[in-house]
């Protein structure tokens, strides 16, 4: 296992990926990133956990942070770099940790590799619910075209992605197919999974859509017992990684105690 500290930029495709990586022996912990967010929002949750139990590797995705832009921003490119991180840095069994667009990725790869995973937690993400059709691609085309003088300018603050804002939307739309097609990922996931939900709406939805879409995770719920609410806060969905980050450190450590008494089941 590579477990030396390591900062640095891995190549992929036609990119590289700014990585940071604490090394150590303790519990392998890979924080996913919001889908124009940097490795910079998670830095509260580190500290708040420490790093004598806990070995940390933080990454920026494409065109976001400190890595290059690609040709490809596609959800299936993202589950390439997570796998590629996870070579690179030599982690077999990892708990995913992903703050909205980033629990996708975390619960599509531990659903493709049941074998090669510990456990997640979900940061305000992996709803089964999202804008699709022609109306909803029309509405968020809108909103980043609205924005796109202002994406420049939030870029270096790991807030946008140093993308148009038609590429921005693109990512988008995507992700909001993905997450209204997911509730069969998510009841066939297999480790053990905690979510810390915010409360409210977040920058896109309103009229209270994005706590229908915290509600309709109750019958994912019901059909998957691995998956469990560990808390539910009050911070919004942009907010929470900067103001709840204590219950997402909590949500860790239950993570690491199922997957303790799963590993002890089986071994048994």
């Amino acid at each position: 296992m590579t477990n030396s500290p390591w900062t640095g930029m891995l190549p992929i495709d036609d990119t590289a990926l700014a990585v940071t990586d604490t090394g150590g022996t303790g519990t392998p912990v890979v924080y996913l990133n919001g889908a124009y967010a940097s490795q910079r929002h998670w830095k509260p949750t580190i500290a708040a956990l420490g790093t004598d139990q806990w070995r940390h590797i933080t990454y920026d995705e494409r065109a976001r942070g400190r890595s290059r832009t690609s040709s490809d921003y596609s959800f299936e490119g993202t589950l390439r770099d997570l796998d590629a991180v996870l070579r690179a840095r030599g982690v077999a069994r990892p708990i995913l940790v992903g703050w909205s667009y980033g629990a996708f990725i975390g619960m599509y790869w531990a659903h493709r590799h049941p074998d090669r995973i510990a456990g997640v937690v979900n940061v305000d993400g992996a709803l089964p619910a999202g804008l699709t059709g022609p109306e909803g691609h029309a509405r968020i085309r809108m909103l980043f075209r609205r924005m796109r003088l202002v994406l420049p300018l939030v870029a270096p603050f790991g807030l946008a992605a140093r993308m148009s804002a038609d590429e921005h939307a693109d990512v988008n739309i995507e992700l909001n197919e993905i997450a209204a097609a997911c509730a069969p990922v998510l009841e066939r996931v297999t480790c053990p999974v905690r979510y810390v939900l915010a409360t409210g709406d977040s920058l896109g939805s309103r009229d209270g859509e994005h706590e229908q879409a915290r509600t309709a995770l109750e019958p994912v719920f019901a059909k998957n017992p691995n998956l469990q609410v560990s808390a539910k806060v009050t911070s919004n969905h942009g907010a929470i990684l900067r103001k709840d980050f204590r219950a997402v450190a909590q949500a860790v450590r239950e993570i690491a105690a199922a997957a303790d008494r799963t590993a002890d089941r089986r071994a048994g």
